[in-house]
């Protein structure tokens, strides 16, 4: 072989581990988790969901069945996702051996004669092991305590906007 060759070979071998930590991965991740909250699509959001919050929830299974029975009881009351959108994702930080963005979202639901146009952020943290984003609702990050218990002694310099909501009524 030759030596430019084996110069790009071991650039791809040498980067390759660190190709998903991008922000065009990071909305990738973000447009699965979107388009699978769109579409109830628990497995998904789960894949997608720190193991501590599975933890907390119990594990993964009591998890996916406390998602599957708040959804149904949401449809039931007649609650239905009309749009589920990444806006942008922020630029990636290193910090504390992790890479950290956020995502703003922009959702759209209705329930009865009322609809909810929110812009609400993820925090989304980049897990190694199984190369992709992980991601939190960032507004549960203002609970001291829960964040602790997700993501022992957090720090971040990420400065995540705060969620907005309208409401209005459908003629």
């Amino acid at each position: 072989m030759n030596k430019t060759l084996i110069t790009v070979l071991l650039f791809l071998l040498v980067s390759s581990p660190f190709y998903s930590q991008t922000k065009k991965d990071a909305l990738k991740d973000a447009k699965i988790v979107a388009k699978a909250t769109l579409e109830l699509d628990i497995n998904t959001i789960l894949e997608h969901t720190f193991p501590s919050i599975l933890d907390i929830m119990g594990g993964k299974e009591k998890a996916k069945n406390l998602l599957k029975t708040t959804f149904d009881g949401m449809i039931q009351q007649g609650f239905v996702f009309e749009k589920v959108e990444v806006v942008s994702v922020s630029d990636i930080v290193e910090e504390q051996g992790e890479h950290r963005c956020y995502v703003e979202n922009f959702n759209q639901m209705k329930i009865g004669d009322t609809r909810i146009k929110s812009k609400s952020f993820l925090l989304g943290i980049y897990d190694k092991k199984n190369k992709k984003w992980l991601f939190l609702e960032a507004d549960e990050m203002k609970n001291k305590a829960l964040l602790e218990q997700i993501l022992p002694g957090f720090k971040t310099s990420l400065k995540i906007p705060e969620d907005e909501v309208k409401t209005e009524k459908i003629n």
